[in-house]
């Protein structure tokens, strides 16, 4: 990929990948993002391990055939539990993955008192007590998992804002711990923040992933000589993002939602791999 901007795939469920690929844009606006949704097995929280890990490889693999990378983001925290080692397998790039950010939520909370909102299959998952004993084992840590959040992303996309009143119900257990510390356990859960702000006024630090994986990916890019060029803004007019790959329907105007969130897209494709072009921005 010589002479190329540094590319890194950024692969999700579906589109709370993008709170992610908004993230490395901001810190590294030199490259090159595609962005591969499968929001045809959406949600993966309903799908088997198994089911979990055959789309992910396969997918990827597909979509590295079609635009080899330098880095592989798994920006999905049902499939970051499952499938990391099967494409580390798979591949010799490097993969990040994600896992909900009870680490730094613990450093940020004064009265111990700490949200965690996540899908309903994350709560349940082993990894997630492990992480809160070996950080934050002295705070009391609300576990929150709701079905209707992923969902109220996915349609902000497609233009449909969340029902407030509906999200303040849900917030409720949260409410009444006083929790001072939220972590968005789920990358589609930062698109909902305005929202989660008026419903948890009182709450002072709202908590991802992104930066961190930001940082990862800037990091990988150094081991391999091309963070340079990587935080350099480019000076071609393609899209920030050259093509985002959805396996169902692209979501109507989802291009004109990512370029609000500062990142063009030059290629939308609907039905991917085999593709139809929804539309370009």
């Amino acid at each position: 990929m010589a002479g190329l901007p540094p590319r890194v795939l950024v692969f999700d469920s579906g589109v709370g990948g993008l709170s992610v690929a908004a993230r490395i844009h901001q810190s590294l606006p030199g490259a090159d993002l595609v962005y591969l949704a499968d929001n045809a097995g959406f949600p993966y929280g309903r799908q088997s391990e198994q089911v979990v890990i055959e789309r992910c490889c396969s997918l990827i693999r597909q979509s590295l055939q079609q635009s080899p990378c330098d880095i592989i983001v798994v920006a999905c925290n049902t499939a970051s539990t499952v499938v990391l080692p099967h494409l580390r397998a798979m591949t010799e790039l490097p993969v990040v993955g994600v896992v909900p950010a009870i680490k730094p939520a613990a450093a940020c909370t004064v009265n111990r008192r700490v949200g965690l909102l996540a899908t309903p299959a994350t709560v349940q998952r082993p990894y997630l007590d492990e992480l809160i004993a070996e950080f934050a084992s002295d705070c009391d840590v609300v576990r929150l998992g709701h079905p209707g959040l992923v969902c109220w992303a996915e349609q902000l996309v497609q233009g449909a804002e969340p029902p407030q009143d509906e999200l303040d119900e849900a917030m409720a257990p949260l409410r009444e711990a006083g929790v001072d510390t939220v972590v968005l356990g789920c990358t589609h859960y930062p698109l909902l923040l305005p929202w989660l702000r008026k419903s948890l006024p009182e709450v002072t630090a709202w908590v991802d992933s992104g930066d961190a994986i930001a940082r990862r990916v800037a990091f990988l890019l150094g081991e391999s000589g091309r963070l340079a060029a990587a935080e350099t803004p480019r000076a071609d007019t393609g899209g920030v993002v050259s093509e985002a790959r959805f396996t169902g329907d692209a979501p109507p105007d989802v291009a004109l939602f990512m370029a609000e969130m500062g990142m063009s897209v030059a290629r939308v494709c609907e039905h991917w791999p085999g593709a139809t072009t929804a539309g370009s921005a």
